[in-house]
């Protein structure tokens, strides 16, 4: 039986005992893996994918491809030419055995992509922590009751922190400030007549 897997934006087709070279892998050599984008398993065709087949492999080793020279010459430029070598990353696999059904209660570790497990990683750094502080921040000042200053027009993130670091966390408190002797912050005389409407 063979079947046709998808990995690293290319399509395979293999059988039980192929040795496959694929984009490089996050897996250590001697893991077994498993494929779950299966597009055909012997003469079932997936509408995209073959739902519960997959394709199991054992990582035999990771390895890099042969080397290819990129030269690029200009003509009748003297000094415009460029050589650049590229060995690209993959991982050498073995078949083991194709699932026609039961995938998702094999047990085996699915294949991710070296480059999709680097941004996951990289993602999870640094766009949950600064959510996570950015959380905590607003916390405080919705916990003790302060009003929202953005949504007075011309009051931005900026601005509204100046304000709040001022003293005023409230529409009544800008509702309240002499534009001319308050200095902390350049509050514009139409900001108190917008925070007095929405006071009430």
């Amino acid at each position: 039986m063979f079947a046709v897997l998808k990995t690293g934006g290319k399509q395979y087709k293999v059988q039980s005992g192929d040795v496959l070279r694929v984009e490089k892998l996050a897996v250590a050599a001697g893991e077994k893996i498993q494929f779950n984008e299966i597009l055909m398993v012997g003469s079932t065709v997936g509408a995209p994918l073959v739902e519960g087949a997959a394709v199991q492999a054992e990582v035999i080793d990771q390895i890099k491809g042969e080397k290819l020279i990129n030269f690029v010459k200009r003509r009748r430029k003297h000094s415009s030419k460029r050589t650049k070598g590229h060995r690209q990353q993959l991982t050498l696999l073995r078949i083991t055995d194709i699932l026609e059904k039961g995938a998702d209660a094999s047990g085996v570790k699915a294949a991710v992509g070296a480059s999709l497990a680097r941004k996951e990683a990289h993602g999870a750094g640094s766009t949950a922590a600064p959510k996570a502080a950015a959380a905590k921040k607003a916390a405080p000042a919705a916990a003790a009751g302060a009003d929202d200053l953005t949504a007075i027009n011309g009051v931005g993130p900026a601005a509204a922190k100046k304000l709040v670091e001022a003293g005023i966390t409230s529409f009544a408190a800008l509702a309240a400030v002499d534009v001319d002797t308050f200095d902390a912050v350049k509050v514009k005389a139409d900001w108190v007549d917008q925070a007095k409407a929405l006071a009430k």
